[in-house]
Protein backbone atom coordinates (compact mmCIF):
# COMPACT_ATOMS: atom_id res chain seq x y z
CA UNK A 1 0.00 0.00 0.00
CA UNK A 2 1.64 3.63 -1.08
CA UNK A 3 1.32 6.59 1.50
CA UNK A 4 -1.74 7.47 2.36
CA UNK A 5 -0.91 9.38 5.90
CA UNK A 6 -1.45 12.60 5.49
CA UNK A 7 -5.11 11.45 3.90
CA UNK A 8 -5.83 9.60 7.30
CA UNK A 9 -4.71 12.53 8.59
CA UNK A 10 -6.93 15.22 6.86
CA UNK A 11 -9.63 12.37 7.90
CA UNK A 12 -9.11 12.83 11.51
CA UNK A 13 -7.94 9.31 12.10
CA UNK A 14 -5.85 8.11 15.30
CA UNK A 15 -2.41 7.51 12.89
CA UNK A 16 -0.57 5.69 15.96
CA UNK A 17 -3.28 3.08 16.85
CA UNK A 18 -4.07 2.94 12.70
CA UNK A 19 -0.32 2.15 12.49
CA UNK A 20 -0.91 -1.19 14.76
CA UNK A 21 -3.88 -2.51 12.01
CA UNK A 22 -1.85 -1.87 9.28
CA UNK A 23 1.15 -4.02 10.48
CA UNK A 24 -1.59 -6.56 11.55
CA UNK A 25 -3.51 -7.07 8.42
CA UNK A 26 -0.90 -7.89 5.32
CA UNK A 27 0.75 -11.09 7.86
CA UNK A 28 -2.87 -11.99 8.27
CA UNK A 29 -3.95 -11.71 4.66
CA UNK A 30 -0.63 -13.70 3.53
CA UNK A 31 -1.12 -16.21 5.70
CA UNK A 32 -5.07 -17.43 5.42
CA UNK A 33 -4.93 -16.36 1.65
CA UNK A 34 -1.70 -16.54 -0.36
CA UNK A 35 -0.56 -19.32 0.96
CA UNK A 36 -3.61 -21.31 -1.23
CA UNK A 37 -2.14 -23.50 -3.59
CA UNK A 38 -3.28 -23.23 -7.58
CA UNK A 39 -5.53 -19.85 -6.94
CA UNK A 40 -7.15 -18.29 -10.26
CA UNK A 41 -5.19 -15.33 -11.84
CA UNK A 42 -7.91 -13.04 -11.89
CA UNK A 43 -7.88 -13.16 -7.57
CA UNK A 44 -4.92 -11.08 -8.15
CA UNK A 45 -7.57 -7.77 -8.68
CA UNK A 46 -9.24 -8.71 -5.28
CA UNK A 47 -5.69 -9.06 -3.66
CA UNK A 48 -4.88 -5.72 -4.99
CA UNK A 49 -7.91 -4.57 -3.23
CA UNK A 50 -7.39 -5.99 -0.52
CA UNK A 51 -3.46 -4.37 -0.41
CA UNK A 52 -4.91 -1.25 -0.82
CA UNK A 53 -8.75 -1.20 1.02
CA UNK A 54 -7.18 1.49 3.37
CA UNK A 55 -5.91 3.33 0.61
CA UNK A 56 -6.73 3.62 -3.10
CA UNK A 57 -9.87 3.07 -2.31
CA UNK A 58 -10.08 5.41 0.34
CA UNK A 59 -8.66 7.97 -2.07
CA UNK A 60 -11.06 7.58 -4.55
CA UNK A 61 -13.79 8.27 -1.89
CA UNK A 62 -11.59 11.37 -0.71
CA UNK A 63 -12.04 12.67 -5.01
CA UNK A 64 -15.58 12.25 -4.96
CA UNK A 65 -16.52 14.27 -1.94
CA UNK A 66 -14.00 16.95 -3.29
CA UNK A 67 -16.05 16.83 -6.18
CA UNK A 68 -19.05 18.06 -4.52
CA UNK A 69 -20.36 13.94 -3.96
CA UNK A 70 -21.46 12.20 -0.52
CA UNK A 71 -20.55 9.01 0.96
CA UNK A 72 -22.88 6.79 2.56
CA UNK A 73 -21.98 4.30 4.95
CA UNK A 74 -24.07 0.72 5.38
CA UNK A 75 -23.91 -2.45 7.58
CA UNK A 76 -26.57 -4.28 6.10
CA UNK A 77 -28.18 -6.18 2.97
CA UNK A 78 -31.55 -4.22 3.57
CA UNK A 79 -30.61 -0.68 2.95
CA UNK A 80 -31.25 -0.10 -0.97
CA UNK A 81 -28.10 0.13 -2.81
CA UNK A 82 -30.21 1.42 -6.22
CA UNK A 83 -31.13 4.48 -4.05
CA UNK A 84 -27.89 5.60 -3.07
CA UNK A 85 -26.66 5.49 -6.39
CA UNK A 86 -29.53 6.58 -7.63
CA UNK A 87 -28.48 9.77 -5.70
CA UNK A 88 -24.70 9.88 -7.13
CA UNK A 89 -23.87 8.95 -3.83
CA UNK A 90 -21.35 6.23 -2.94
CA UNK A 91 -22.13 3.34 -0.63
CA UNK A 92 -19.65 1.41 1.51
CA UNK A 93 -20.17 -1.55 3.95
CA UNK A 94 -18.51 -0.39 6.58
CA UNK A 95 -15.80 -2.02 9.52
CA UNK A 96 -16.94 -4.58 11.20
CA UNK A 97 -15.38 -8.09 11.42
CA UNK A 98 -12.10 -7.60 13.46
CA UNK A 99 -11.01 -8.13 17.11
CA UNK A 100 -9.37 -5.35 16.82
CA UNK A 101 -11.83 -2.75 17.18
CA UNK A 102 -13.63 -4.54 19.79
CA UNK A 103 -11.21 -3.07 23.07
CA UNK A 104 -12.51 0.38 21.46
CA UNK A 105 -16.51 -0.88 20.85
CA UNK A 106 -16.60 -1.83 24.68
CA UNK A 107 -15.80 1.94 25.93
CA UNK A 108 -18.90 2.49 24.31
CA UNK A 109 -20.87 -0.57 24.22
CA UNK A 110 -21.63 -3.39 26.83
CA UNK A 111 -19.17 -6.13 26.92
CA UNK A 112 -21.77 -9.15 26.11
CA UNK A 113 -23.07 -7.87 23.06
CA UNK A 114 -22.73 -9.00 19.56
CA UNK A 115 -18.91 -8.57 18.32
CA UNK A 116 -19.88 -7.30 15.12
CA UNK A 117 -21.55 -4.36 16.93
CA UNK A 118 -18.91 -4.17 19.45
CA UNK A 119 -16.25 -4.00 16.22
CA UNK A 120 -18.55 -1.48 14.14
CA UNK A 121 -18.57 1.48 17.27
CA UNK A 122 -14.90 0.23 17.97
CA UNK A 123 -13.51 1.37 14.49
CA UNK A 124 -15.71 4.55 14.46
CA UNK A 125 -15.11 5.98 18.18
CA UNK A 126 -11.14 4.35 18.27
CA UNK A 127 -11.10 6.76 14.75
CA UNK A 128 -9.00 3.62 13.26
CA UNK A 129 -11.55 2.82 9.62
CA UNK A 130 -10.97 5.59 7.20
CA UNK A 131 -14.25 3.94 5.79
CA UNK A 132 -16.13 5.46 8.21
CA UNK A 133 -14.16 8.89 8.51
CA UNK A 134 -15.04 9.37 4.94
CA UNK A 135 -18.65 9.20 5.30
CA UNK A 136 -20.99 12.09 5.10
CA UNK A 137 -23.92 9.63 6.66
CA UNK A 138 -24.86 6.10 7.87
CA UNK A 139 -27.53 4.35 7.32
CA UNK A 140 -29.18 2.38 10.19
CA UNK A 141 -31.60 -0.60 10.22
CA UNK A 142 -33.79 -2.65 13.07
CA UNK A 143 -32.81 -6.03 12.33
CA UNK A 144 -31.96 -6.59 16.03
CA UNK A 145 -32.25 -4.76 19.22
CA UNK A 146 -27.89 -4.08 19.81
CA UNK A 147 -28.19 -2.35 16.36
CA UNK A 148 -30.95 0.19 17.17
CA UNK A 149 -29.49 1.16 20.33
CA UNK A 150 -26.16 1.22 18.87
CA UNK A 151 -27.25 3.82 16.41
CA UNK A 152 -28.65 6.12 18.92
CA UNK A 153 -24.66 6.20 20.16
CA UNK A 154 -22.92 6.23 16.86
CA UNK A 155 -25.02 9.47 16.08
CA UNK A 156 -23.24 11.35 18.43
CA UNK A 157 -20.11 10.74 16.07
CA UNK A 158 -21.74 10.38 12.86
CA UNK A 159 -25.24 11.51 11.45
CA UNK A 160 -27.40 7.99 11.27
CA UNK A 161 -30.79 7.96 9.06
CA UNK A 162 -32.44 4.48 10.64
CA UNK A 163 -34.95 2.45 8.48
CA UNK A 164 -37.88 0.81 10.43
CA UNK A 165 -37.35 -2.76 9.36
CA UNK A 166 -41.07 -4.58 9.67
CA UNK A 167 -40.54 -8.35 11.63
CA UNK A 168 -43.25 -9.59 9.38
CA UNK A 169 -43.62 -10.40 5.97
CA UNK A 170 -47.68 -9.24 5.89
CA UNK A 171 -49.32 -7.13 3.24
CA UNK A 172 -49.24 -4.04 5.78
CA UNK A 173 -45.29 -4.78 6.24
CA UNK A 174 -44.56 -4.52 2.62
CA UNK A 175 -46.70 -1.00 2.56
CA UNK A 176 -44.87 -0.05 5.39
CA UNK A 177 -41.48 -0.93 4.33
CA UNK A 178 -41.95 1.13 0.78
CA UNK A 179 -42.86 3.88 2.90
CA UNK A 180 -39.81 3.29 4.64
CA UNK A 181 -37.71 3.18 1.33
CA UNK A 182 -39.40 6.72 0.10
CA UNK A 183 -38.17 7.90 3.63
CA UNK A 184 -34.88 6.70 2.84
CA UNK A 185 -35.03 8.58 -1.08
CA UNK A 186 -35.90 11.85 0.98
CA UNK A 187 -32.69 11.87 3.07
CA UNK A 188 -30.61 10.80 0.26
CA UNK A 189 -31.69 13.80 -1.72
CA UNK A 190 -31.14 16.28 1.47
CA UNK A 191 -27.58 14.91 1.75
CA UNK A 192 -26.48 15.32 -1.90
CA UNK A 193 -28.87 17.68 -3.13
CA UNK A 194 -29.78 15.41 -6.06
CA UNK A 195 -32.65 14.32 -7.31
CA UNK A 196 -34.04 11.00 -7.96
CA UNK A 197 -35.94 10.57 -10.60
CA UNK A 198 -37.08 7.63 -12.44
CA UNK A 199 -34.75 7.07 -14.95
CA UNK A 200 -31.37 7.79 -11.86
CA UNK A 201 -33.16 5.00 -10.05
CA UNK A 202 -33.68 2.32 -12.72
CA UNK A 203 -30.25 2.76 -13.45
CA UNK A 204 -29.20 1.98 -10.13
CA UNK A 205 -31.46 -0.98 -10.33
CA UNK A 206 -29.30 -2.11 -13.83
CA UNK A 207 -25.66 -1.77 -11.35
CA UNK A 208 -26.95 -3.21 -8.57
CA UNK A 209 -28.49 -6.26 -10.64
CA UNK A 210 -25.09 -6.34 -12.45
CA UNK A 211 -23.53 -7.51 -9.67
CA UNK A 212 -26.21 -9.32 -7.96
CA UNK A 213 -25.73 -11.76 -11.53
CA UNK A 214 -22.07 -11.63 -11.59
CA UNK A 215 -22.09 -12.89 -8.11
CA UNK A 216 -24.58 -15.53 -8.73
CA UNK A 217 -22.30 -16.71 -11.70
CA UNK A 218 -19.39 -17.04 -9.66
CA UNK A 219 -21.77 -18.96 -7.13
CA UNK A 220 -23.41 -21.26 -10.04
CA UNK A 221 -19.80 -22.40 -11.06
CA UNK A 222 -18.86 -23.33 -7.26
CA UNK A 223 -21.89 -26.17 -7.56
CA UNK A 224 -19.27 -27.80 -9.66
CA UNK A 225 -17.31 -30.51 -7.87
CA UNK A 226 -15.18 -29.56 -7.01
CA UNK A 227 -15.76 -25.97 -6.93
CA UNK A 228 -13.06 -23.98 -9.17
CA UNK A 229 -12.63 -21.82 -6.26
CA UNK A 230 -12.05 -21.97 -2.93
CA UNK A 231 -14.60 -21.09 -0.33
CA UNK A 232 -12.44 -18.72 1.17
CA UNK A 233 -11.76 -16.43 -1.83
CA UNK A 234 -15.64 -17.17 -2.47
CA UNK A 235 -15.58 -15.41 0.70
CA UNK A 236 -13.09 -12.78 0.06
CA UNK A 237 -14.99 -11.61 -3.02
CA UNK A 238 -18.47 -10.98 -1.07
CA UNK A 239 -16.85 -8.84 1.59
CA UNK A 240 -15.12 -6.81 -1.27
CA UNK A 241 -18.54 -6.20 -2.98
CA UNK A 242 -19.77 -4.23 -0.19
CA UNK A 243 -17.20 -1.62 -0.94
CA UNK A 244 -15.74 -1.84 -3.83
CA UNK A 245 -16.45 0.21 -7.28
CA UNK A 246 -19.87 -1.64 -8.48
CA UNK A 247 -19.25 -1.63 -12.24
CA UNK A 248 -15.26 -2.17 -11.51
CA UNK A 249 -16.16 -5.06 -8.94
CA UNK A 250 -18.34 -6.69 -11.73
CA UNK A 251 -16.47 -6.18 -14.17
CA UNK A 252 -13.74 -8.02 -12.66
CA UNK A 253 -15.54 -10.62 -11.07
CA UNK A 254 -17.49 -11.71 -14.56
CA UNK A 255 -13.38 -11.88 -15.88
CA UNK A 256 -12.41 -14.30 -12.97
CA UNK A 257 -15.82 -16.16 -13.74
CA UNK A 258 -14.48 -16.32 -17.35
CA UNK A 259 -11.45 -18.15 -16.12
CA UNK A 260 -13.31 -20.21 -13.53
CA UNK A 261 -15.60 -21.72 -16.72
CA UNK A 262 -12.56 -22.95 -18.45
CA UNK A 263 -11.08 -24.13 -15.03
CA UNK A 264 -14.28 -26.63 -14.51
CA UNK A 265 -13.48 -28.12 -17.99
CA UNK A 266 -10.43 -30.03 -16.62
CA UNK A 267 -11.03 -30.40 -13.07
CA UNK A 268 -11.05 -34.00 -11.76
CA UNK A 269 -13.75 -34.79 -8.84
CA UNK A 270 -11.73 -35.35 -5.40
CA UNK A 271 -12.44 -36.60 -2.10
CA UNK A 272 -12.98 -33.37 -0.05
CA UNK A 273 -16.58 -32.89 1.99
CA UNK A 274 -18.66 -30.14 0.35
CA UNK A 275 -19.58 -28.01 3.05
CA UNK A 276 -22.53 -25.19 3.36
CA UNK A 277 -21.97 -22.55 6.16
CA UNK A 278 -25.19 -20.70 7.09
CA UNK A 279 -26.10 -17.95 9.96
CA UNK A 280 -24.37 -14.86 10.91
CA UNK A 281 -22.56 -12.34 8.08
CA UNK A 282 -18.83 -12.63 8.08
CA UNK A 283 -18.06 -8.94 7.52
CA UNK A 284 -14.35 -8.33 6.06
CA UNK A 285 -11.94 -9.51 7.99
CA UNK A 286 -13.82 -12.31 9.39
CA UNK A 287 -12.00 -15.07 7.59
CA UNK A 288 -11.55 -17.47 10.83
CA UNK A 289 -14.20 -19.93 10.17
CA UNK A 290 -13.76 -21.00 6.26
CA UNK A 291 -9.58 -20.63 7.28
CA UNK A 292 -9.86 -23.63 9.64
CA UNK A 293 -12.26 -25.46 7.84
CA UNK A 294 -10.59 -25.44 4.44
CA UNK A 295 -7.19 -26.26 6.55
CA UNK A 296 -8.54 -29.71 7.14
CA UNK A 297 -10.00 -32.09 3.92
CA UNK A 298 -13.13 -29.99 3.32
CA UNK A 299 -14.00 -27.05 0.96
CA UNK A 300 -17.03 -24.53 1.05
CA UNK A 301 -19.02 -24.36 -1.36
CA UNK A 302 -21.50 -22.02 -0.73
CA UNK A 303 -22.52 -19.59 2.65
CA UNK A 304 -26.21 -18.78 3.29
CA UNK A 305 -25.67 -15.78 5.13
CA UNK A 306 -25.59 -12.12 4.27
CA UNK A 307 -22.27 -12.43 2.69
CA UNK A 308 -23.49 -14.71 0.89
CA UNK A 309 -26.56 -15.67 -1.29
CA UNK A 310 -29.16 -13.47 0.89
CA UNK A 311 -26.98 -10.24 -1.01
CA UNK A 312 -27.79 -11.36 -4.77
CA UNK A 313 -30.33 -13.75 -4.51
CA UNK A 314 -33.21 -12.20 -6.47
CA UNK A 315 -33.15 -9.16 -8.36
CA UNK A 316 -35.05 -6.00 -8.55
CA UNK A 317 -37.39 -5.65 -11.29
CA UNK A 318 -36.70 -2.62 -13.38
CA UNK A 319 -40.55 -2.79 -15.21
CA UNK A 320 -42.67 0.56 -13.85
CA UNK A 321 -42.84 4.04 -15.26
CA UNK A 322 -43.03 6.22 -11.75
CA UNK A 323 -41.05 5.89 -8.52
CA UNK A 324 -44.22 4.12 -6.76
CA UNK A 325 -43.75 1.41 -9.28
CA UNK A 326 -39.57 1.24 -8.54
CA UNK A 327 -39.99 1.84 -5.08
CA UNK A 328 -42.64 -1.48 -4.92
CA UNK A 329 -40.38 -3.46 -6.59
CA UNK A 330 -37.52 -2.55 -4.61
CA UNK A 331 -39.54 -3.84 -0.95
CA UNK A 332 -40.44 -6.99 -3.21
CA UNK A 333 -36.74 -7.97 -3.91
CA UNK A 334 -35.53 -6.68 -0.21
CA UNK A 335 -38.14 -8.56 1.72
CA UNK A 336 -37.21 -11.60 0.10
CA UNK A 337 -34.46 -11.67 2.00
CA UNK A 338 -34.96 -14.31 4.74
CA UNK A 339 -33.06 -12.58 7.85
CA UNK A 340 -33.43 -14.04 11.25
CA UNK A 341 -34.87 -11.07 12.35
CA UNK A 342 -38.46 -12.07 10.76
CA UNK A 343 -40.92 -14.25 12.88
CA UNK A 344 -41.59 -16.39 10.98
CA UNK A 345 -38.52 -17.16 9.21
CA UNK A 346 -39.55 -20.42 7.32
CA UNK A 347 -38.09 -19.57 4.03
CA UNK A 348 -34.60 -19.30 5.36
CA UNK A 349 -34.56 -23.63 5.94
CA UNK A 350 -36.16 -23.94 2.80
CA UNK A 351 -33.47 -21.61 1.00
CA UNK A 352 -30.75 -24.67 3.17
CA UNK A 353 -32.56 -27.33 1.93
CA UNK A 354 -32.36 -25.94 -1.56
CA UNK A 355 -28.58 -25.01 -1.28
CA UNK A 356 -27.99 -28.53 -0.10
CA UNK A 357 -29.36 -29.81 -3.23
CA UNK A 358 -28.60 -27.46 -5.55
CA UNK A 359 -24.57 -27.54 -4.40
CA UNK A 360 -24.23 -31.36 -3.66
CA UNK A 361 -23.55 -30.24 0.07
CA UNK A 362 -21.86 -33.19 2.54
CA UNK A 363 -23.07 -31.04 5.31
CA UNK A 364 -24.13 -28.00 6.94
CA UNK A 365 -22.39 -25.67 9.68
CA UNK A 366 -24.46 -23.28 11.31
CA UNK A 367 -22.31 -20.39 12.67
CA UNK A 368 -23.14 -17.37 14.51
CA UNK A 369 -21.59 -14.44 16.64
CA UNK A 370 -21.31 -14.84 20.16
CA UNK A 371 -24.46 -12.67 21.58
CA UNK A 372 -26.32 -12.93 18.60
CA UNK A 373 -29.50 -13.91 19.78
CA UNK A 374 -31.69 -14.05 16.89
CA UNK A 375 -29.74 -16.74 15.00
CA UNK A 376 -28.94 -18.68 18.26
CA UNK A 377 -32.63 -18.96 18.87
CA UNK A 378 -33.31 -19.88 15.29
CA UNK A 379 -30.87 -22.97 15.28
CA UNK A 380 -33.44 -24.68 16.78
CA UNK A 381 -35.63 -25.01 13.99
CA UNK A 382 -32.49 -25.23 11.32
CA UNK A 383 -31.50 -28.01 13.46
CA UNK A 384 -34.69 -29.78 13.48
CA UNK A 385 -35.70 -29.31 9.48
CA UNK A 386 -32.25 -30.66 8.61
CA UNK A 387 -32.46 -33.81 10.38
CA UNK A 388 -35.67 -34.41 9.27
CA UNK A 389 -34.15 -34.30 6.06
CA UNK A 390 -31.52 -36.26 6.89
CA UNK A 391 -28.61 -33.66 6.48
CA UNK A 392 -26.04 -33.71 8.90
CA UNK A 393 -25.58 -30.11 10.90
CA UNK A 394 -23.09 -28.87 13.30
CA UNK A 395 -23.63 -25.73 15.22
CA UNK A 396 -20.78 -23.19 16.08
CA UNK A 397 -20.64 -20.50 18.18
CA UNK A 398 -17.49 -18.18 18.27
CA UNK A 399 -16.46 -14.45 18.04
CA UNK A 400 -13.82 -12.72 16.68
CA UNK A 401 -10.43 -13.91 18.71
CA UNK A 402 -8.78 -16.74 18.08
CA UNK A 403 -8.91 -18.65 21.30
CA UNK A 404 -11.22 -21.10 20.45
CA UNK A 405 -9.67 -21.59 16.67
CA UNK A 406 -8.21 -25.07 18.21
CA UNK A 407 -11.67 -25.77 19.82
CA UNK A 408 -13.51 -25.40 16.51
CA UNK A 409 -11.02 -27.26 14.37
CA UNK A 410 -10.94 -30.10 16.56
CA UNK A 411 -15.22 -30.32 16.16
CA UNK A 412 -15.02 -29.82 12.25
CA UNK A 413 -12.31 -32.96 12.24
CA UNK A 414 -14.87 -35.04 14.13
CA UNK A 415 -17.95 -33.76 12.16
CA UNK A 416 -15.71 -34.11 8.94
CA UNK A 417 -14.95 -38.33 9.85
CA UNK A 418 -18.70 -38.10 10.70
CA UNK A 419 -19.65 -37.32 7.22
Amino acid sequence: MGDYRKLWSDLGMDLEKHDKLCAVLPELYSSVYLSQENRPEGMNYFNFVVAEVHGLRIEELDNHKKEGGKVVGTFCVFVPDEVILAAKAISVGLCAGSQFWIEDGETVMPRNLCPLIKAFMGAKVGGTCPYFNSCDMVIGETTCDGKKKAWEILDEYVPVHVMDLPQMKRAKDYKMWEEEIKLVIEKIEELTGNKVTVESLKEGIRIANAKRKALKRLYDLRKHKPSPISGLDALLISQIAFYDNPLRFTEMLNALCDELDERVKTMVPDTRKRLLITGTPMAVPNWKLHSIIEGLDAQIVVEETCTGTRYFENEVSEEGETIEELIKNLADRYLKINCACFTPNDGRVDDIIRYVSEYNVDGVIDSNLSFCHTYAIEHNEVDKALKEKNIPVMHIETDYSSEDSGQIKTRVEAFLEML
